[in-house]
């Protein structure tokens, strides 16, 4: 069963590797926070790398949105750590990749699939959860909405 809204954010612990440096959960307690799992093997996945990116780009300053990918592999040959810092490469993500070979956080969420996404307010409450490619639309209203972002802005 998935997390339920208004749950709190769970722990980070447990990660095999991280990319672009490592995050805990006090380090974003006061922030928003965008947790997606994704997978080098899941073809959606990489297909939304570049506008999440993008989201981190325009709302990590001035609205302290904080990105947290999250490696979760779907296969022996996902667990490849190199792999996961080539596409993070090749897609210019910028913010922390946590490797999740042992799937620690996986559990932790009780994630099932790729591409999944949780958001959470800055009070740490899951307040979105969505799950495939046609999310990624509702996802950015949701976004907007937690950052007090208009469209102007």
């Amino acid at each position: 069963m998935p997390m339920r809204l208004r749950e709190p954010l769970p722990n980070l612990e447990g990660i095999t590797a991280w990319i672009n440096g490592d995050i805990s959960s006090e380090q974003l307690a006061g922030k928003p926070v965008l947790v997606y799992f994704w997978s080098v093997s899941c073809d959606i996945c990489r297909e939304s790398l570049p506008r999440l990116s993008a989201w981190r780009e325009k709302l990590a300053d001035p609205f302290q949105l904080n990105l947290i990918g999250i490696h979760m592999p779907r296969s022996a040959q996902d667990m490849d750590i190199d792999a996961v810092k080539d596409a993070a490469e090749q897609y210019g993500i910028k913010h922390p990749i946590a490797v999740d070979n042992q799937l620690a956080v996986t559990d932790a969420f009780r994630n099932q699939c790729v591409p999944a996404y949780y958001l959470f307010d800055a009070q740490g409450l899951m307040r979105f959860y969505g799950t495939g490619e046609k999310t990624v639309g509702m996802l950015e209203q949701r976004i907007n909405k937690i950052v007090g972002r208009t469209r102007e802005s």
